[in-house]
């Protein structure tokens, strides 16, 4: 009776082919993804990418949670074209993976959900992790308008991206009356 039951479940997906089964994603069928997972940024990468993991669309996937979908794309970077990846979740872009040499080198993380093993996370506001900005950051060119980058307290591979509402003129950073409301946009990973 088992042995039945086994194959009418399995008789649907045989009779329907290869072609159902690639949309399918086995990264789920993990056991450590069966209650969800959430991802962490430390200092040896995102979740579980690391400068180790392959710049490869499986690679990828297998180190991201079910919640994630891939996209690859190609862009110019210091005059030569490069690779990355976009993981959405849902219908939002949370991280940007590129790497050098097929494996991963930087990764961008967008998403509020991802925060670092210290607790900050994008929506963090610039005066809770610092007072001033000298010594700690820098004006930084993004197409976003006025950004500046900080280097995370006691890390080697952490920055983090602040924007905010300024008027003053490009390239010049903004006072730390004005810094201390703006808030990470992005936090960065870089081998």
């Amino acid at each position: 009776m088992k042995s039945l039951r086994l194959l009418l479940c399995a008789l649907p997906l045989a009779l329907t082919g290869c072609s159902t089964l690639s949309s399918i994603n086995w990264s789920a069928a993990y056991p450590w993804n069966w209650f969800g997972s959430s991802l962490e940024l430390t200092e040896q990468g995102v979740g579980n990418i690391t400068a180790a993991t392959a710049l490869d669309q499986d690679a990828l996937q297998a180190a991201l949670s079910s919640d994630y979908r891939l996209r690859s794309g190609m862009k110019t970077e210091n005059g030569t074209i490069v690779r990355y990846f976009e993981a959405l979740k849902g219908d939002k872009l949370a991280l940007v993976i590129n790497g050098d040499k097929g494996t991963v080198n930087r990764i961008a993380v967008l998403d509020d959900a991802i925060p670092t093993a210290s607790g900050v996370k994008v929506g963090t506001p610039f005066s809770d992790l610092y007072k001033q900005a000298f010594g700690n950051c820098a004006s930084a060119p993004s197409d976003d308008g006025v950004t500046v980058q900080c280097k995370a307290p006691d890390s080697q591979h952490i920055s983090y991206l602040f924007t905010g509402t300024w008027s003053g003129p490009e390239g010049l950073m903004p006072s730390d009356d004005t810094l201390k409301n703006w808030k990470v946009s992005k936090i960065l990973w870089q081998q």
